[in-house]
């Protein structure tokens, strides 16, 4: 069972902050790491990726695998590749993705999975829980103050609350906290 190693609560206001969130998580991860992405269509979960690659100074534009499940950037700059999977399609969790060589990646690799929830967890002990929500309202965390500011810029469907999880020893001091100002 993981335990968790530190939590970190960005509020983010537009795309393009996405993917700076993005290049900076990259920053923090090593092959081997594996990152699910939780979050509705639309959320931000490609746009996220898509920073990582460019932190990761990978091979390739990011872009949705939603139809092809995988795709593998290799570095550009001898890091580790980007794995990124759309686990959308598949049903029946590890063993449908089993295909994929997933175990055989990951120690080189950092590995991506959207919509990995109850299907990849198993893995890895060590990894990353990165959930994208729409902010509504004062009980966001970013707060009111959040979601008034994108009212007065008329960007609302923009703003986004992440919440990033580390689980696993790995990541009980990884510096999450870094990830909180943008």
């Amino acid at each position: 069972m993981s335990t968790t190693g530190a939590t970190a609560h960005v509020t983010v206001k537009s795309p393009d902050q996405m993917q700076q969130l993005g290049r900076r998580l990259s920053s923090l991860l090593r092959p081997g790491d594996l990152v699910l992405l939780t979050g509705e269509l639309g959320a931000g979960k490609t746009t996220l990726t898509r920073g990582l690659g460019e932190g990761l100074g990978v091979r390739g534009a990011v872009t949705s695998p939603t139809f092809v499940i995988a795709r593998v950037h290799p570095s550009l700059s001898g890091g580790p590749a980007l794995v990124h999977v759309d686990a959308y399609r598949l049903h029946g969790g590890l063993d449908a993705m089993e295909d994929l060589d997933l175990d055989v990646s990951l120690p080189e690799s950092v590995v991506v999975v959207e919509w990995g929830d109850g299907k990849v967890e198993d893995l890895s002990e060590d990894r990353l829980h990165v959930v994208i929500g729409r902010a509504v309202g004062a009980d966001a965390p970013g707060g009111a103050d959040a979601v008034l500011e994108g009212v007065l810029h008329g960007d609302t469907d923009d703003v986004r609350e992440v919440t990033v999880t580390g689980l696993g020893p790995r990541w009980a001091a990884a510096g999450l906290d870094r990830l909180e100002t943008l």
